[in-house]
């Protein structure tokens, strides 16, 4: 098992404890590190910061054991691809608005490569991704898959001054150590260069309505962080903020449902009864607990 500290404080004399640990060790797979399963409440000890709020995990699991079960991770969330390119787009637009003209874009956390599909129907053309998971990157359309890289950021395949803007979606919440993380981001911008950042709001509805069961509070995350944190961590690591902003994300019904921390049987029945009236599908936006920020290097 690994200590953590505050990754802002860089001590944990200001922390307690905010939840005890759920987990099993025991019973840990590679189905437990799959993105967006159902939510079934394990997590490691979670402390709270109190000088800056930032909420994180401790202790966790080895470096070595976290990167195999990404490495052997499935991707398992299919039936919202549409709904995430869309989400991600929008803000994606709005971050080129701080970009040059066509850039060269790098996602950290790319799964199967939907987000690079997206970025190309808007217009980028040098689109890359790099992603642990080989079931995911196999899974990548194949003018996508060429420029998918199957490994952990930072990789040695992954150059210096390369990228105008890189794109990390719901990742930073899983980084063992987001300030050598970020401080790796810079070296790959070019100057000038951009950071798109979404993931998950330790102030956002979700945790204020459901507390511990929000499904935030993951076996995953290791850091979760608010506005304020998040603006602070870029802003040490030498990024300037450009906006922090709440995320709205457009699902179907039944992705909403499958996320509330209902028992796993009337979740089932609440969803197949919704399939059966048509209903499932129905788009619902939301601002339930996402947080993103545009920062510039």
């Amino acid at each position: 098992m690994r200590i953590i500290q505050c990754a802002i404080c860089k001590t944990n004399k200001y922390t307690e404890v905010l939840f005890p640990e759920t987990t099993d060790f025991a019973k840990i797979d590679n189905g437990l590190f799959s993105a967006r399963r159902i939510p079934d409440r394990v997590h490691y000890r979670l402390l709270q910061c109190h000088k800056c709020g930032l909420i994180f995990s401790s202790p966790i699991l080895s470096e070595k054991t976290i990167r195999k079960l990404y490495r052997e991770s499935k991707l398992t969330y299919e039936q919202e691809i549409e709904s995430l390119k869309d989400t991600y787009g929008h803000y994606l637009g709005n971050a080129l608005h701080y970009s040059v003209k066509n850039p060269a874009l790098l996602e950290i956390g790319g799964g199967n490569g939907f987000f690079l599909e997206k970025a190309k129907e808007m217009g980028l053309t040098k689109v890359y991704g790099v992603e642990p998971s080989q079931d995911a990157v196999n899974q990548a359309r194949s003018d996508i898959k060429k420029n998918m890289i199957v490994d952990f950021f930072p990789s040695r395949k992954i150059k210096n001054s390369s990228y105008d803007i890189i794109c990390i979606f719901q990742t930073l919440d899983h980084i063992i150590d987001p300030n050598s993380f970020l401080e790796e981001c810079r070296k790959a911008l070019r100057k000038n260069g951009l950071v798109l950042c979404i993931h998950h709001n330790t102030d956002g509805l979700s945790v204020k309505l459901l507390k511990e069961k929000s499904p935030i509070f993951d076996i995953e995350h290791i850091f979760l962080f608010n506005k304020d944190n998040l603006k602070k961590i870029f802003s040490t690591n030498g990024f300037k903020t450009i906006e922090v902003f709440d995320v709205k994300n457009t699902f179907p019904l039944r992705y909403w449902i499958r996320m509330f921390p209902l028992p796993l049987k009337i979740k089932t029945n609440l969803i197949d009864l919704l399939k059966f009236i048509r209903l499932d599908n129905f788009p619902i936006t939301l601002s339930a607990g996402n947080i993103g920020i545009i920062a510039r290097k």
